[in-house]
């Protein structure tokens, strides 16, 4: 397993780490934001972090990794990787999270999803529906960053490959707001 400290230098490394204020897909803001897509910029970051975050999962015989698109495609991949397995990803439609492309969950099959970053775990919570509707046993959820500081709940064992709880607020509760600082966006998704 990786140490925390070397978890971290690899985030810093990898460029993943950014401090300022931020507007979080949630709606949330936060002084710090995991910009994770960074990590599959360079195979040698992936690699080691979708490593030991499959470790956790090796003896739970997962047939499919699946990860919410967009931020997950790759990690879905390097995941299943490491496991031997297939893996897709979902997507939204219409603004629904849906399998398309021929991706389909089989009743029995066990399936693994991951997130790169987990804050709300709202993109979670629609693809565990998914695989639940399809008749999935879903094995657990896996992530690079749990920003919840390990108090997110999905009912299955989750496991991340780093754990903390980094600061958000509502927009109207924001300190960094009432200080004026400029805000950013980040990420690909739209704001909730």
């Amino acid at each position: 397993m990786l140490t925390e400290e070397r978890v971290l230098a690899v985030l810093k490394e990898a460029g993943v780490l950014l401090e300022g204020h931020f507007l979080l897909t949630s709606g949330r803001h936060s002084d710090r934001y995991l910009q994770c897509a960074k990590i599959f910029r360079n195979t040698k970051y992936s690699e080691e972090l979708c490593s030991a975050l499959a470790d956790y999962f090796r003896d739970e015989k997962i047939d499919v990794v699946i990860g919410p698109a967009m931020g997950a495609i790759q990690m879905a991949y390097e995941v299943s990787r490491h496991l031997g397995c297939d893996n897709f990803f979902a997507e939204r439609e219409n603004g629904v999270m849906t399998l398309r492309r021929g991706f389909a969950v089989n009743p029995g099959q066990r399936v693994l999803i991951v997130e790169d970053v987990v804050t709300t775990g709202g993109s979670v919570k629609e693809v565990i529906n998914l695989v639940k509707e399809a008749g999935g046993v879903l094995a657990g959820v896996g992530a690079i960053v749990d920003r919840t500081g390990g108090e997110i709940d999905f009912g299955v064992p989750f496991k991340a490959v780093i754990s903390m709880k980094v600061q958000s607020y509502e927009a109207d509760e924001c300190p960094l707001c009432r200080e004026g600082k400029s805000i950013v966006k980040p990420g690909s998704r739209k704001v909730n």
